[in-house]
């Protein structure tokens, strides 16, 4: 990460969720100054109780409130240098049930949030997107001047949101970044809902030794992208010089993996012998994905990327520390 010699004030949308708390993290430990925003709808505030014990404690303001109300952005917006804009509703099965839900929260959020950076000229707004935007492209890697092909709500509302950053960036003049994640994952991550993320369920399963279950035959391929590294990404964006503002990159690890061997992988190291189940495939889920991150590397100077198995590594010691397996629960 481009180390911080001044203070700056960061506003992060969606502070309570895995990658918001993350951030959070990394930018007191540089002594930066935080503000926090998040309904709560799917973050914790427990993601948060690790301020409390902070240095830099005072550094931070946590706000409950709303994206979708344009005064709380731009409120918010008037005290902060920075905008980290993460808050979404996530999942592209959930979406699928729900699409007007998703259509208010990130793309009306998103727009309420560009309008209050632009009133108050904020010095870089950053992006949370996602690589379903690519849809089923087979081509592989993944570059970023591939046509999108978005098959679900989900990926609509987050390749909306890059239009709209590219729009205010060409026609405002808001320097925006955008930030296309490929499958996050790490540490602290919520194994729990019907939803979640595969890899903390998968190795919650395995410590527990349950049955992990894989949607389709698990042949389709996925780049995991190390939490780490999605941190790094937004700090550095900023930083990036003009020539990154309205852009769109990928942050991955460049590799991938099959969603079978990850399970395997999982299982071997957490030492379990429950046998995998197989459901039937999602609507809207993508067969392959593989990020190219060659423009990121360059233009947002990324460097030390944590691999898939290091970081997998990482993330399977911490769950082995702070998970309480099924038969040791009261």
């Amino acid at each position: 990460m481009s180390p911080q010699t001044t203070q700056d004030t960061y506003l992060i949308t969606g502070v309570a969720g895995f990658i918001g708390s993350n951030l959070a993290s990394a930018l007191l430990n540089q002594n930066q100054i935080v503000i926090g925003l998040d309904n709560l709808s799917t973050g914790f505030e427990s993601n948060l109780s690790f301020i409390q014990s902070h240095p830099n404690k005072n550094n931070f303001t946590f706000i409950k409130g709303d994206i979708r109300d344009f005064d709380t952005c731009q409120q918010l917006c008037h005290k902060s240098t920075f905008v980290l804009h993460q808050a979404a509703l996530g999942s592209v099965p959930k979406s699928m049930k729900n699409p007007l839900l998703y259509h208010e929260n990130n793309i009306t959020g998103t727009l309420n949030l560009l309008e209050a950076a632009k009133k108050e000229n904020i010095q870089r707004f950053v992006f949370a997107s996602s690589s379903s935007v690519y849809g089923d492209t087979p081509t592989l890697p993944k570059i970023e001047t591939m046509p999108p092909r978005p098959k679900s709500p989900y990926a609509v509302s987050k390749l909306t949101g890059e239009y709209y950053c590219k729009l205010y960036s060409q026609v405002y003049d808001l320097p925006t970044i955008c930030l296309r994640y490929f499958n996050v994952f790490g540490p602290k991550q919520n194994p729990n809902s019907q939803y979640a993320a595969v890899i903390p369920k998968f190795i919650t399963c395995s410590l527990d030794n349950t049955s992990p279950q894989i949607y389709g035959d698990g042949t389709q391929t996925r780049d995991f992208t190390f939490i780490s590294n999605v941190i790094q990404a937004n700090i550095n964006s900023c930083t990036a010089s003009k020539h990154a503002y309205g852009e769109a990159f990928n942050i991955g690890c460049g590799d991938r993996i099959s969603i079978n061997e990850l399970s395997h992988q999982i299982q071997t190291q957490c030492q379990s012998t429950a046998k995998t189940t197989h459901l039937n495939a999602r609507a809207g889920d993508v067969k392959d994905s593989l990020a190219c991150i060659e423009k990121a590397k360059k233009q947002l100077n990324l460097k030390g990327l944590i691999s898939l198995s290091d970081g997998l590594k990482t993330t399977i010691e911490w769950y082995q520390k702070n998970h309480t397996p099924i038969l040791k629960r009261s």
